[in-house]
């Protein structure tokens, strides 16, 4: 009895302890669709099992919409708690103005470095040797993803790569089937750096975005990228473009879209959809071209707060952190979003046949190339989203003239 009346006691003390260092925290993020916002629930629920509470923020427009909002609260001196970035050259500026809170001691502590599937996804996280981010997983653009029933209405085999789909849109729009779905905004913007890559090739793809090689842009490697640029901007008709990626989800799934590049969190929504991977769609990483893809992702970056702020708020910043990476977070995460974990030391049996492609990929000692977003400043990038958004928009824009200027741009990168 005294032993069951100690353990209680303690047990109560560790309760009270616990509750009086329990504390809400707001996390800004922009996943909003099905898929993306069930993934998100799973960091919530680990989080508010601690006895802290997640204070959900999303906002609208992915990173295009959402990093103005974000980096605008951090400077006025409103920070959140914690918030989704991309990994990348965003966050510098805050981070040199002492904005972003250090979290080298939290990653030596718990040993990040020796868990994480491609420690250089810390080289974006990492400024004059110290770390500002926390990598939560491996996200890719590099998936051509194909509609198995609009195949079937078009009566023409899956493509097995992109070439077969190109040559596969003609008999898709005679079939009333859309080509390509496409939806509104900044989905359109990762198409081209996917092109680079795949069509044009890993090694021109770091000569232009690595080397920022004007030349490399002018050669025939490069025109092959803009002329698929080009098939899929005249395949789409723009009465055609729905709001939002999880739209492009449902077309491909009813079989009302054939194809669409998109990012492997595409695949969070056609989960929640009900959709199976090799029966409902097939996912081609690389355009079934290579067998690379970039590596990006998303990050949680944890701002400076005010001084003054309670104990309990800047120590439930170090416990969502620590959670971020744990085994458990990474698996309930990832499954759910489609995106590669970025620990090696996990069981991912269950996840599904894309993941497996994903992760086969990354096991491979050159599979994953750099991020776009840390070999290009943000400047340049837009000025190349721009570029883009304007030859897509007009049928009439030529080849020639859109890979002129794509070199000027990249001749004058940072």
């Amino acid at each position: 009895m005294k032993k069951f009346t100690a353990a209680a006691a303690m047990a109560a003390a560790l309760m009270s302890s616990t509750a009086a260092m329990a504390a809400d925290l707001e996390v800004t993020h922009w996943w909003t669709s099905g898929g993306e916002s069930a993934a998100v629930a799973e960091f919530a629920r680990l989080f508010n099992e601690t006895g802290n509470k997640w204070v959900d923020s999303a906002l609208a427009g992915s990173g295009t919409g959402a990093n103005p909002v974000i980096i605008s609260r951090i400077l006025g001196g409103n920070p959140m708690g914690a918030t989704q970035m991309n990994t990348g050259r965003d966050a510098e500026g805050l981070i040199q103005a002492g904005l972003i809170r250090d979290l080298t001691s939290i990653a030596e502590e718990e040993g990040w470095k020796d868990f994480y599937a491609d420690p250089g996804l810390f080289d974006a996280c990492t400024y004059e040797g110290k770390i500002y981010c926390v990598p939560v997983n491996i996200h890719s653009w590099h998936w051509l993803w194909l509609s198995t029933k609009a195949y079937e209405t078009a009566g023409v085999p899956l493509p097995k790569d992109w070439n077969e789909y190109a040559a596969s849109i003609p008999q898709l729009r005679e079939a009333g089937v859309i080509p390509f779905g496409l939806a509104a905004g900044w989905p359109l913007n990762g198409i081209p750096g996917v092109l680079l890559a795949d069509v044009g090739g890993p090694e021109l793809y770091e000569k232009v975005w690595g080397e920022h090689d004007g030349e490399a842009v002018r050669s025939p490697e490069f025109r092959k990228v803009a002329e698929a640029w080009a098939t899929i901007r005249d395949a789409v008709d723009p009465a055609e473009v729905v709001p939002q990626f999880g739209d492009v989800a449902n077309q491909l799934i009813a079989g009302e879209a054939g194809g669409n590049i998109h990012g492997d969190w595409i695949q969070g929504d056609l989960q929640v959809a009900g959709a199976v991977p090799g029966q409902d769609y097939e996912c081609l990483p690389g355009l079934g071209l290579t067998q690379r893809i970039e590596g990006g992702g998303d990050a949680f970056y944890f701002p400076q707060l005010p001084e003054g702020t309670a104990q309990d708020v800047l120590d439930a910043q170090v416990t969502l952190a620590k959670l971020l990476v744990s085994k458990e977070a990474q698996v309930a995460f990832n499954l759910k979003k489609g995106s590669m974990p970025i620990r090696t030391d996990i069981d991912l049996s269950t996840a599904n046949p894309c993941m497996q492609k994903a992760i086969a990929i990354l096991q491979s000692p050159e599979g994953l190339l750099p991020s776009g977003e840390t070999l290009n400043s943000s400047d340049t990038q837009q000025q190349l989203d721009d570029l883009n958004q304007e030859f897509f928009a007009d049928k009439s824009y030529s080849v020639d003239d859109y890979i002129e200027e794509y070199a000027s741009i990249i001749e004058a990168a940072d």
